[in-house]
């Protein structure tokens, strides 16, 4: 797979490496910020120089085969301009800006720009750290409003039915891991000892989740 990235920063480098690591080929944007100057020297070579709205930059970093861009330049303004710029005029199947402003974040999606929070992503991945003592967050969809944790099943919980842990709107029980396998269950599936349970939960459910935890 081809990727694009605008923004030689942290965050750019970062996803690169990523990238680059799962074998996919990778090239950078660089405006001249001096953002550049810090990259790995593996990632230097797939630079390519001019501007962010610069249609013969974009052409000669490969947007026109591109599987996807990623814009995370430190302007948040730049990025949701190079992101719509990417999706209706090169029609890059897969777009993503960075934001920096939360408060940005609806008026972007309703733009039809996909955005990710990188502050917002931190704060609610360390409150999953701290609060759920015994659960890992295996997935954070939709910048961190919603969810999928696991967590081994609390022996009050054993012999209750996955319908306890159900809330229409805000968690449901997606998966029970059982002796090595991997269950979808129904309303009616009772939990047993050593079940591993897998949660959809939305974010501002998750003390109603940790409540209903607390008191079985």
């Amino acid at each position: 797979m081809r990727y694009v990235i605008v923004g030689c920063g942290r965050m750019g480098e970062g996803l690169a490496l990523a990238l680059r690591r799962g074998g996919h080929d990778v090239a950078f944007v660089d405006d001249g910020s001096g953002a550049s100057e810090g990259l790995e020297p593996s990632l230097r070579g797939r630079l390519v120089a001019g501007g962010c709205f610069d249609r013969g930059t974009l052409v000669r970093a490969g947007i026109e085969q591109a599987d996807g861009l990623a814009a995370v330049t430190g302007s948040d303004e730049i990025n949701v301009v190079v992101a719509r710029l990417a999706r209706l005029v090169f029609r890059v199947p897969r777009v993503v800006a960075g934001l920096h402003d939360p408060q940005n974040a609806e008026l972007y999606r309703r733009l039809g720009v996909q955005v990710v929070a990188p502050f917002d992503w931190a704060v609610n991945r360390i409150a999953d750290l701290l609060l759920y003592a015994e659960s890992e967050v295996l997935a954070s969809l939709g910048d961190g409003q919603a969810e999928i944790v696991c967590f081994p099943v609390p022996p009050p919980l054993e012999g209750r039915k996955t319908g306890y842990l159900t809330v229409f709107g805000e968690m449901h029980v997606v998966a029970v891991g059982r002796r090595g396998r991997i269950l979808l269950p129904s309303s009616e599936t009772a939990f047993e000892r050593d079940d591993t349970v897998y949660v959809a939960v939305l974010r501002e459910s998750s003390e109603r989740l940790r409540s209903i935890l607390a008191l079985t």
